[in-house]
């Protein structure tokens, strides 16, 4: 049976797929990689069986897809930076124009909830978004991935950690994607499709480096320290297994997505596998 896959290039994302697409023979794997804003937009084809998405993206997607308890990137201290070339004071950051990795991104989404007035935005690869910020191309950037590593030997100055901030307001780790898989599928094979990738994650952590091939392969910035520490900060306990924790800081993010945008939550269940 043939399973269509998409995740990003980040080396978080290699890394936690690595065993299950190319190392196991459970399923015929077919994966497709992609930034994530371009796998945001694929979940709107319902196309794939499983997909990595932003939890912004994942709660309009619910129709189609529910999480599974594994393949998180969630955590303490790993939030969307704001950054830019000079000081700028909280005040005033709604008066910036500001590069964003998409605007179906959590990194968008923590933006409009802690600054909602904020409205200039221009989207840019999440790759780009320093030099974009450098060429003053906007006056402060979003930036996620590899780019929290790299910003400071480029000149950048956090202006903000929406991270720390969400982990100070809500008193809960920040959730920033996760692994959604088709709702039409067979139970029995989505129940598999979740302990495969809990395993192919477990097998990651205990044999790192037969990884590091894929991962390199697929990442955007080759420096060998930032992509360990890539996969240190976005890989922990909660990809193995989110937990009671990890699912009050999804239900509370939910909450948040629902407020904005004016709509009634849906039922809990719904979102879970």
């Amino acid at each position: 049976m043939k399973i269509k896959i998409a995740f990003s290039s980040c080396p978080n994302d290699t890394f936690i797929f690595d065993f299950m697409v190319n190392k196991f023979r459970d399923f015929d794997f077919e994966y497709h990689i992609a930034d994530i804003d371009v796998l945001n937009q694929l979940a709107e084809t319902g196309e794939f069986d499983l997909i990595k998405l932003s939890y912004n993206k994942f709660f309009d997607v619910i129709d189609k897809y529910q999480l599974l308890d594994s393949g998180s990137a969630m955590g303490e201290n790993c939030g969307p930076l704001l950054v830019s070339k000079r000081k700028i004071y909280p005040d005033e950051i709604i008066h910036c124009k500001i590069a964003i990795p998409g605007y179906n991104t959590t990194a968008n989404l923590l933006l409009k909830i802690f600054f909602p007035n904020a409205l200039e935005k221009k989207v840019y690869l999440f790759s780009d978004i320093e030099q974009a910020v450098l060429d003053d191309e906007c006056d402060a950037g979003l930036i996620i991935h590899e780019s929290r590593f790299t910003y400071h030997q480029k000149g950048l100055k956090k202006i903000a950690d929406l991270g720390e901030m969400w982990e100070n307001i809500f008193n809960c780790p920040i959730p920033l994607g996760g692994i959604a898989v088709k709702k039409s599928l067979d139970e029995n094979l989505k129940a598999k499709l979740n302990l495969l990738i809990k395993n192919s994650v477990v097998a990651a952590l205990e044999n790192p480096e037969q990884t590091y091939g894929f991962v390199k392969s697929n990442a955007y910035e080759l420096d060998d320290d930032v992509i360990y520490n890539h996969i240190k900060l976005y890989v922990n306990y909660f990809t193995i297994n989110m937990g009671e924790k990890g699912r009050k800081s999804i239900i509370t993010l939910y909450k948040e997505f629902c407020r904005l945008n004016n709509l009634k939550p849906e039922l809990e269940e719904k979102l879970f596998l």
